[in-house]
């Protein structure tokens, strides 16, 4: 389609109202039959919509009569997505699980790359400036981050099936003085000054830079464009896009006449404060390349009870019976970790497919319980790369073997022999996850995973590996 600058503030194009009426008419189609099994996952009427994002939590703030309008009719919505990595991470799953789960009520679900904004980079929450990506960067990203948002949406639902948007198809061609001209003067600085995004960075002694002060304009001018396009009247995202959002619904009514809404979600943070998604090891990936399966999985098994509940909700399409049973099995028998379980199952299957999630389960339970043995010392090296190793010579632990004290040591997960004796007495020294319960007992080679690699550990988490390296030339 070409770029929308022959139309910027004059109305819709003729081919644009075309698209606006058919999306009108795909609600009503929608509303009449009810769209039952149209995703082949489950699909509910639209009026469920408003309550179901309720329940889960998702619902941080919303423009007024949002609720009476997904009450009577299907509509075709929004979210952006930022093209800054070669994949989403974890924080990306909530806005990804919600299109999908208003595309299961019957809407129409559209999801931004972002290839024109990203080249600028949204203030939002943010305390700099970002780094800018090249037009090749930007459009490298973007391929990966397609892949990744094709896991949950459906392209193929009728009627109501998903898309996926450039904004750089019709950012990157605007015309500055048009924009200024058609657009710009439809916001005051006095009004861009009150957004918290741009009054939280005018705090810092950095400033805001005109380049992302402007990115709000970006941002209303994609809902303009989606509403033109595709008759979209509804854009979601997390609750540091607010000003961005209800500036778009702004520009909708004041160029079109028309009445759009805003959506937006709770920032997600641990119990404990932290964002989330991050780990001392960084980033959790949805890429398998740069966060395997099996870590993917360990994060969410590690998922604190107080957080499992909520993060059920948030990013499974588990109802509400059986988040239910999990939240009570959660206060009877939190040892268990069933709901942690059951949450790491579910969100490896909808991103890596449901092989991979079953291999993530085993693995886990083979590499935490007493029968790490069966597994590869290649996958237990892959699954720990991240944790200490320490290679000592295959002799030292031929014939008798080697004293565990004096390994602990050489590994410093104790200071001293005395304080490794004191730590078997106490049972907090496991080798292969069998805990040790003689101080004088020694490590060999036949009880070696794969005849050359020693799991040990300390207490619940501190890791470390023993390599046993083979003499030269062997």
């Amino acid at each position: 389609m070409p770029p929308l600058r022959g139309t910027i503030g004059r109305g819709p194009s003729p081919e644009h109202r075309t698209a606006a009426v058919a999306s009108g008419a795909r609600g009503l189609a929608a509303r009449l039959s009810g769209i039952v099994g149209s995703l082949g996952r489950g699909t509910m009427m639209p009026n469920d919509a408003f309550s179901e994002l309720e329940w889960r939590g998702l619902v941080y703030e919303a423009t007024e009569g949002l609720r009476d309008v997904l009450a009577r009719e299907a509509v075709t919505l929004y979210i952006g997505f930022d093209p800054t990595a070669a994949s989403l991470h974890v924080g990306s799953l909530l806005p990804m699980m919600a299109l999908a789960r208003m595309q299961r009520f019957g809407h129409s679900p559209i999801a931004i790359a972002g290839g024109g904004t990203g080249m600028i980079g949204d203030p939002s929450g943010k305390t700099a400036e970002r780094q800018l990506l090249s037009v090749d960067q930007v459009d490298a990203n973007l391929a990966g981050i397609r892949a990744q948002l094709a896991k949950v949406l459906d392209f193929d639902a009728s009627p109501n099936p998903a898309r996926i948007v450039n904004n750089g198809d019709w950012l990157r061609p605007l015309r500055y003085l048009d924009f200024l001209r058609d657009i710009g003067k439809h916001f005051t600085v006095n009004y861009m000054l009150a957004k918290e995004s741009v009054k939280r960075r005018l705090d810092q002694e950095d400033g805001v830079s005109y380049t992302e002060f402007s990115y709000l304009m970006l941002q209303a001018y994609d809902f303009l464009t989606l509403f033109d396009r595709y008759g979209c009247t509804l854009q979601m995202g997390g609750s540091d896009q607010w000003g961005n959002i209800t500036a778009g619904c702004d520009l909708v009514r004041k160029l079109r006449g028309a009445r759009a809404h805003g959506l937006v979600m709770p920032l997600v943070t641990t119990s404990s404060g932290v964002k989330f998604g991050k780990t001392e090891a960084g980033a959790v990936w949805l890429d398998a390349s740069l966060t395997s399966p099996f870590r993917f999985y360990q994060f969410w098994v590690n998922t604190d009870d107080r957080d499992a509940a909520a993060y059920l909700k948030y990013f499974t399409f588990l109802g509400r019976g059986e988040i239910r049973a999990l939240e009570d099995e959660i206060a009877r028998a939190p040892e268990a970790r069933e709901a942690q379980r059951v949450l790491a199952r579910e969100v490896t299957r909808t991103i890596h497919g449901g092989d991979a999630a079953l291999r993530a389960e085993r693995a886990s339970a083979l590499l935490f319980g007493e029968r790490i043995a069966e597994l590869d010392a290649g996958e237990i090296v892959a699954v720990f790369d991240d944790v200490p190793s320490t290679s000592m010579p295959a002799a030292a632990f031929a014939g008798a073997g080697a004293a565990v004290a004096d390994v602990l040591v050489a590994t410093k997960l104790a200071s001293s022999k005395g304080e490794a004796a004191r730590l078997v007495r106490g049972g907090g020294v496991y080798v292969n996850n069998r805990r040790v319960a003689d101080e004088r007992a020694r490590l060999t080679l036949d009880s070696a995973v794969s005849g050359r690699l020693f799991v040990l550990r300390r207490g619940a988490r501190q890791y470390h590996l023993v390599l046993a390296d083979p003499a030269p030339g062997a």
